[in-house]
């Protein structure tokens, strides 16, 4: 299965010069813990909850500070063609939680989280089970 049918295609992003109050309500409306950062089609990094909690709060800055400086820039991407598996593994061996989905032209396409991993690996162990269940031998 690839990265793309579990995927949150077409995210929301922000731009560099974005405030974080900005932001921030928008992850509040939208219900998401990250946002991908992009100008002129170019991602530019990823803006996560985290980041704003660290970051803002933490350094007490202001709210009006553009995304651009509290920004994580070392993002992680994969192309829409990527398998669950290779994307479960550059997740372990990046300790990252959220990966950038691209085109093969480095536009971006989607976001996918642990969580939708997780979800999706959960459902098919589930399937496994239950097709291992429903052909065993009946024991009357």
């Amino acid at each position: 299965m690839q990265i793309s049918e579990v995927m949150t295609a077409n995210p929301q992003v922000a731009k560099p010069s974005d405030t974080v109050a900005d932001v921030a309500r928008r992850m509040n409306d939208i219900d998401t813990g990250a946002i991908p950062v992009v100008e002129d089609g170019q991602i530019k990094g990823i803006i996560t909850d985290r980041d704003i909690v660290l970051r803002v709060v933490g350094e007490q800055r202001s709210f009006d500070t553009p995304v651009s400086e509290v920004m994580t820039t070392d993002v992680q991407t994969c192309r829409e063609d990527s398998s669950i598996a290779d994307v479960i593994f550059q997740m372990q061996d990046k300790q990252v939680r959220r990966i950038l989905i691209v085109d093969d032209k480095q536009a971006l396409t989607g976001i996918v989280s642990l969580g939708d991993v997780a979800q999706e690996a959960s459902a098919r162990k589930a399937g496994a089970i239950l097709e291992d269940i429903s052909e065993a031998p009946a024991n009357n």
